[in-house]
């Protein structure tokens, strides 16, 4: 019997919890000895104060990650160090400033290297090609994934964009799977955001190193018209190719809740999913401090993980 064939026999495959997840991204069950859920911390979560050079800069993140919230896992955003990618000088800095923290680093999340769903093969051979300086970069770090994003530039039909993303994703894999690095991809507008679409790109794909990176706030399909798809649902129709979550958040009431997203029905149905892995904070709110919205976005996850536990 092959690890496909166990995965189905035993349940774990239709949960979502493919080869590559039980390497890299699963985490002992709360009946384990451990919380069923890990937090880690999105970089993006940061942006202002990184992009201000003045506060912090990438190199300083897994230590803020460590010290100012004790959390012991990061997601790099490659817009933050665009031109280190290949700076193995750099690369070797970050690495040990990670080990030296006791933080590990679960992924890159890269944007601006073109459209993996594009319409024009050499341009969408290009975006792929573009991507493999990431991988690599990611791989010395020790991640399990790179995330990116299933852009096709909205040409097409709904199928046919649905056909292109998946090819992008496959090329992209056949060089990332023999790193042991997986492809995630984040809703993240367009097409990409309707929940039904990105799961149909999954299925076309059909590789278990090809998943998905649930975004709670990231269901806008069209920011000029609101049009918006459904969170909860959108959020069900991901989890099953789901190796990493993304809880994002914006705005909290008095209560210390988010006010867009009910976190205690979504990470249900995160955790109705099988799901064993990292849920990464991801505070995106423009009216707080960033360093508050990180502190009240992590104990909304702890309050939530210990109800659902």
């Amino acid at each position: 019997m092959n690890r496909r064939d166990f995965l189905k026999s035993t349940g774990l495959f239709a949960a979502g919890i493919g080869t590559a997840g039980l390497n890299g991204c699963a985490t002992t069950g709360a009946g384990g000895g451990k919380d069923w859920f890990e937090i880690s911390l999105a970089e993006w979560s940061l942006h202002v104060a990184i992009r201000d050079k003045k506060t912090m800069t990438n190199l300083d993140f897994p230590k803020v990650a460590r010290r100012d919230f004790a959390i012991g896992a990061v997601e790099y955003v490659n817009q933050l160090f665009m031109d280190k990618a290949k700076d193995q000088k750099y690369l070797n800095t970050l690495k040990d400033i990670c080990d030296g923290e006791g933080v590990k680093s679960i992924l890159i999340m890269c944007d601006r290297e073109g459209n993996l769903g594009d319409p024009d093969n050499a341009k969408r051979k290009l975006a792929v090609e573009n991507h493999h300086k990431w991988a690599d970069a990611a791989k010395f770090l020790g991640c399990h994934s790179i995330r990116v994003n299933a852009a096709t530039g909205n040409q097409g039909s709904y199928e046919e964009q649905q056909k292109r993303a998946a090819d992008g994703l496959s090329s992209l894999s056949d060089y990332c799977t023999p790193l042991n690095l997986n492809v995630i991809v984040e809703n993240h507008g367009g097409l990409s955001s309707n929940g039904a679409w990105l799961a149909g790109v999954m299925k076309l794909a059909g590789r278990e190193t090809i998943g998905t990176l649930p975004d709670f706030g990231n269901f806008v399909i069209d920011r000029k018209t609101g049009e918006e798809y459904d969170r909860y649902k959108g959020t069900e129709e991901l989890m099953p190719f789901a190796k990493g979550v993304s809880a994002k958040a914006h705005e909290f009431d008095e209560q210390g809740n988010e006010t867009s997203t009910d976190y205690l029905r979504i990470m249900k149905i995160v955790k109705e999913a099988g799901y064993r892995g990292h849920v990464g904070v991801e505070f995106e709110g423009g009216k707080m401090d960033e360093y508050a919205g990180i502190r009240l976005t992590k104990a909304l996850l702890e309050k939530v993980r210990a109800k659902l536990a």
